[in-house]
């Protein structure tokens, strides 16, 4: 009997690197279809508190607000090392008033807003922007500092921007795990057996990407923001890797390590159980 779904995942090079094969289908699916929607990943933690989607591409802060609503899959979760978020300013800035500063962060349930959150030891004020506009804002001075992710790890210094702090640098400084951005989550009411087949494809997507890296490339090219084929090829490579293939037993201890922090800081609720599907 034939499984319908909805998916949604972001425009990222990452992410449509990832679900190119399983949206053309192009691995066995075996009886699952399903409709697709992409969007920025703050528009998805948004749709996730309304249960929009059945499976959603989720920042792992959202994650620890959605708490028995969607659980982790196995496969195609942004996490490891080097590829945190950055705090970056004006080169005039002075570092000593950054936890007074009007910082813009991709979303107020986007993993970055929590890494600043527990950078700094509190809740912060913050702007909201979409992650394409937090560079311009920080170069015309709209904002004192901003945290960026995605590319603009790659393109902060042509906005004239310096770098400040890189989160995911003193997330593992601090804890030794790697850190945990972004996964694929499914809604808690689809069967336990539905969510192994939906993880299964998403890694034969992710195989089928390995073995055949150009052919995702008019798919990836279709969604990027950012056009510059190296740029999109670092994206890819820094923010797909083996935990992308499967979570594993570390994968999990980070994203544990990060919702006990984030806690304790009152940055999300208290938890219960397991946040994982299976």
């Amino acid at each position: 009997m034939e499984t319908q779904l909805s998916l949604a995942y972001s425009t990222c090079p990452n992410d449509t690197f990832i679900f190119h094969a399983l949206a053309e289908r192009l691995v066995d699916m075996r009886d699952l279809t399903f409709t697709i929607d992409l969007a920025d990943v703050e528009a998805l933690n948004q749709a996730a508190d309304r249960g929009v989607y059945a499976v959603s591409k989720l920042s792992f802060a959202a994650l620890g607000h959605l708490q028995g609503r969607y659980r982790i899959l196995e496969s195609g979760a942004a996490l490891g090392r080097g590829c945190g978020p950055l705090i970056v300013t004006r080169s005039n800035f002075d570092p000593a008033n950054l936890a007074q500063a009007r910082i813009a962060v991709p979303g107020h349930w986007t993993t970055a807003n929590l890494l600043l959150g527990l950078f700094l030891g509190r809740k912060v004020r913050v702007e909201a922007l979409t992650f394409d506009r937090i560079m311009p804002a920080v170069a015309k001075g709209r904002v004192d500092a901003g945290v960026i992710i995605h590319e603009g790890r790659f393109t902060f210094p042509e906005y004239g921007l310096s770098r400040l702090v890189d989160l995911g640098q003193w997330w593992e400084d601090e804890t030794g795990h790697p850190i945990p951005l972004g996964a694929i989550a499914i809604r808690a009411d689809i069967a336990p057996n539905i969510a192994l087949e939906v993880s299964r494809a998403i890694r034969s997507s992710i195989e089928y990407a390995y073995s055949n890296p150009q052919a995702s490339d008019d798919y990836i090219r279709r969604h990027a923001q950012e056009l510059d084929p190296e740029v999109i090829r670092q994206h890819i490579e820094l923010y797909v890797n083996h935990y992308s293939v499967q979570l594993g037993d570390e994968g999990r201890q980070a994203v544990i390590e990060m919702f006990n922090r984030a806690h304790r800081q009152d940055i999300i609720p208290a938890w219960e159980g397991s946040v994982f599907a299976g």
